[in-house]
């Protein structure tokens, strides 16, 4: 595939390379990112585990950088793949590791615990929603392209000129996994969710109102129009997502089995109430019809070599004695728990485990069709049985985490704090609580895009910062004030 101009093109189109001839415009975005605030918050944003319980467990940042590896690698072997069968046609390694770096950006302190507390408080305002909130960080938010003389891009007459990064549109693009503008009003939502458009009533995926505009320059630029039949979702953006499912389905798995919340014999023994639950939303999700027998199954295929029975019992059975056949049944047992302890304690063990699925998940993707006439929505493809096996363990340790009383007491606790954060911002003269850069936004901006502000602000936060500014609002021994926004 040929990336054209059109693909480079910038939002506000008055900036030069001056380094052309040895750097192209995706390095320039690469650089953006790696070097923008917002990136760098990542390191204090919780991914499975709050980052404060130990060192070792993921964070948005290091989770971000995986993706961002494992987009990469697919996209260098789909290259391969592609000039082996002599094709005429090339993905942009670096759109594709942009795409992975930046794609949690926008997620908010306590991650999707968060993300459910600004979305109902800002039900009347747009909504909230990680995806539509990375968006508006590269394209308005951050802060490197002023193409305003004013201070932080905001006019005299209320509008909103800033344009963030300023990344090219097929970088953009890239991040875009859901094409579809979030309601504006909750009576909006719930007319979506009774002609059965959406499924659920919060968060609804998308991008704001506020972005609109971008978007449409983003499609024009990478497509060439801006209403598509089945929506805007690059192969860059497809590859990210993938490699996103990949890292959530081993290396949050792995981070479960570190912390001993769960081990390889409980997902395989997992209670009825998780197991149904996983089947709804599988068959949901990939429009199959599975029942428990059949996750079942799954799950032992992925974890068979834990418990298969040792080399030597093997030996044995060739000629058993009527005693051991009597006690195979309970060693089996007793090796069986021995195993999952020994791949949830022992770290060579859990690297060679998720190493090794995701080395089987890239191999099985493939190119599905390269689109001649908008190479841009060409569609990739993984085999049926390794996306199975991503989309159980995603669901396995996601269901597995929000039943433990212990998260469930953090999520109850978190979702406390950022609600009076935000309702306490969104008080009468609360805005006067903001750092200077955001008052200044939010006394110039329209009104109707004040409440807007006030959540960039908390989305923004790392987790220790969410407590630090809960406990300078509440706390009878709050930090000095000489300590900065």
């Amino acid at each position: 595939m040929k990336y054209t101009n059109n693909d480079e093109k910038r939002y506000f189109p008055k900036e030069k390379n001056e380094n052309k001839d040895y750097r192209t415009e995706w390095r320039r975005d690469f650089a953006r990112i790696i070097h923008s605030s917002s990136f760098r918050r990542l390191q204090g944003k919780t991914q499975l585990f709050p980052g404060n319980e130990s060192d070792f467990f993921r964070n948005r940042l290091t989770h971000s950088l995986e993706v961002a590896q494992i987009a990469k690698s697919i996209t260098l072997k789909l290259n391969n793949d592609l000039r082996k069968s002599r094709k005429k046609y090339f993905i942009e390694p670096d759109i594709v590791e942009i795409a992975g770096l930046a794609h949690d950006i926008g997620h908010p302190p306590f991650g999707h615990f968060g993300e459910e507390v600004l979305d109902r408080g800002m039900v009347d305002y747009g909504g909230f929603e990680g995806n539509a909130q990375a968006l508006r960080l590269l394209a308005t938010v951050e802060k490197k392209t002023n193409p305003s003389s004013t201070r932080y891009g905001i006019l005299d007459n209320g509008r909103d000129t800033r344009v963030g990064l300023n990344l090219t549109a097929r970088c953009l693009a890239s991040i875009i996994k859901y094409d579809q503008e979030i309601p504006r009003e909750s009576t909006q939502r719930n007319h979506l969710l009774e002609t059965g458009i959406i499924k659920k009533i919060s968060p609804i995926k998308g991008y704001y109102q506020e972005e609109k505009a971008k978007v449409d320059f983003i499609k024009a630029a990478v497509v060439g129009k801006t209403k598509l039949t089945k929506g805007l979702k690059t192969i860059e953006c497809q590859i990210m997502d993938l490699a996103d499912d990949i890292a959530y389905s081993t290396y949050d798995l792995e981070d479960s089995f570190k912390a001993e919340f769960i081990k390889p014999i409980d997902i395989m023994s997992v209670n009825d109430n998780i197991l149904d639950e996983v089947v709804r939303v599988i068959n949901e999700r990939l429009n199959i019809n599975l029942n428990k027998g059949n996750i079942q199954e799954v799950i032992y295929e992925i974890f068979k070599d834990i418990f298969e029975v040792p080399y030597a019992i093997k030996g044995i059975l060739k000629n058993p004695s009527k005693k051991f056949l009597q006690n195979l049944h309970n060693y089996g047992l007793r090796d069986a728990n021995v195993s999952s302890n020994r791949f949830a304690q022992d770290g060579y063990y859990r690297t060679d485990l998720t190493s090794g699925l995701v080395n089987s998940f890239i191999q099985s993707i493939e190119i599905n069709h390269i689109d001649k006439e908008t190479p841009a929505l060409s569609t990739i493809k993984i085999n049926p049985k390794h996306l199975l096996e991503i989309e159980i363990l995603k669901v396995l340790t996601y269901e597995c985490q929000i039943q433990s009383h212990k998260l469930k007491i953090v999520a109850y606790r978190c979702k406390d704090i950022i609600e009076f954060i935000f309702n306490t911002l969104m008080a009468e003269k609360g805005f006067q609580l903001l750092p200077s850069d955001f008052k200044s936004i939010y006394e110039k901006i329209d009104s109707n895009k004040r409440p807007r502000i006030i959540c960039d602000f908390i989305a923004g936060m790392t987790d220790r910062y969410v407590l630090e500014f809960y406990g300078r609002l509440t706390s009878e021994n709050p930090q000095t004030i000489f300590k900065p926004c």
